[in-house]
């Protein structure tokens, strides 16, 4: 009996410690040198740019100043105000949006504004669809980039997403920026240089039209981006990364507007895990899809802080065990899965991080993770479905 409990037990770490291999592989491929990429070529495809906005009248008109002065003849630029009781729809017109509005307080949540959007846009559809969220800055160029890139190759693309801590930030704030660069960066150019796709993340996501039929986009699913791209894959369209094109926000400056935000993105993410991951991972190995394999292992790959936190756990469970007079095989298992963590995470800021979080700040990552606790705590006793906006400072 204690024979088969401990094969067990050290079957469960491996589980725990199989993640930590694909973040592993994913930093090791994405701090290789930096290959020269041809540019794409062809003419630039006619764009819509859909911007969908719940209460961003403090943002919204630095979103589409990003956005304009890159647009060409016949392209357009349509904002969804949705369920808005600010002033968002009319500063975007006066700022040169088309501007549709929409209340329903019954459907809330991204997706409803993009499937209205899209129904939008329908009546004179563009070749490509790009979607730039409301409180984001577009780089210079990166609207064309993103759509030849798409168009090139026939399938959704996905701009570099970044996040950046507010100036006067702290350290939590700079740790959540570096955290973010490890998943929408390090992972995503480490996945490409294997030539395997990429999660949507949200912001500077770009469509070809006639493909927005393969989806449903109408829901309110709380992580919204992860599952339409896992819905792209499946029907034989995987997302492209595409870094050349640039996106970018700032964290909510706001105690309770950080607290929203992550308990969104972290407990939609764990219910993709335990509701979708294991249906995808014996589709992707019945139908020998790659592509699904990658991103279902990329999928699997959880939060830092919750990935450091059930090694942690592991490793002090182990060795308790073998001073108990337990079997040493566990032990060595998790001892492995911290160290190469560690290794991880060090090589990704060394390679990455330097410019933007101090190596002495970087060992308060930590307790940071500690800090969150109770945000997983509440996944299992209160996990948030619902769509809930980001609380800014002003609104």
């Amino acid at each position: 009996m204690i024979t088969l409990l401990g094969w067990l037990f050290s079957a469960l770490l491996i589980l725990i410690v199989l993640p930590v291999w694909v973040l592993f592989v994913q930093v090791l491929l994405a701090s290789l040198p930096v290959r020269s990429l041809a540019p794409a070529q062809g003419s630039r495809p006619r764009v819509a740019v859909l911007v969908p906005a719940h209460n961003e009248s403090s943002l919204i008109v630095a979103t589409l100043n990003s956005i304009l002065p890159q647009l060409l003849a016949g392209d357009r630029l349509v904002v969804v105000a949705d369920n808005c009781t600010d002033d968002t729809a009319a500063l975007a017109r006066a700022a040169g949006a088309e501007v549709v509005e929409r209340s329903n307080a019954q459907q809330r949540g991204k997706g409803y504004a993009l499937d209205f959007g899209v129904r939008y846009l329908a009546s004179d559809a563009p070749d490509v669809m790009i979607v730039v969220d409301a409180d984001s800055r577009v780089g210079e160029g990166s609207i064309e980039r993103l759509a030849l890139c798409c168009i090139d190759s026939g399938r959704p693309a996905q701009a570099l997403y970044l996040m950046h801590a507010p100036a006067g930030s702290g350290l939590k704030v700079q740790i959540a920026e570096f955290a973010w660069c490890v998943k929408n960066q390090v992972r995503a150019q480490g996945w490409a240089r294997l030539g395997l796709p990429c999660s949507l993340m949200g912001s500077g996501m770009a469509f070809v039209w006639r493909d927005l039929a393969l989806i449903e986009l109408a829901s309110g699913h709380i992580v919204e981006d992860l599952k339409m791209g896992l819905d792209f894959c499946r029907s034989g369209k995987p997302p492209l990364f595409c870094p050349d094109a640039l996106v970018s926000s700032d964290f909510p400056r706001s105690d309770e507007g950080l607290s929203i935000q992550r308990t969104r993105w972290e407990h939609g993410h764990l219910g993709v895990i335990l509701s979708d991951a294991p249906r995808l991972l014996l589709e992707a190995i019945r139908k020998g899809n790659l592509s699904l394999l990658a991103m279902t292992a990329d999928l699997l790959v959880p939060p830092l802080a919750l990935l450091t936190l059930l090694l942690v756990v592991a490793f002090s469970l182990s060795w308790l065990v073998v001073l108990l007079g337990g079997a040493l095989a566990p032990a060595l298992i998790a001892s492995f899965g911290l160290a190469l963590l560690g290794v991880t995470v060090l090589l990704a800021w060394s390679r990455f991080g330097r410019g933007i979080i101090a190596f002495s700040a970087l060992l308060y990552a930590p307790f940071y993770a500690l800090k969150k606790i109770p945000l997983y705590i509440g996944f299992v006793l209160k996990r948030q479905v619902d769509w809930v906006r980001s609380k800014r400072d002003d609104t």
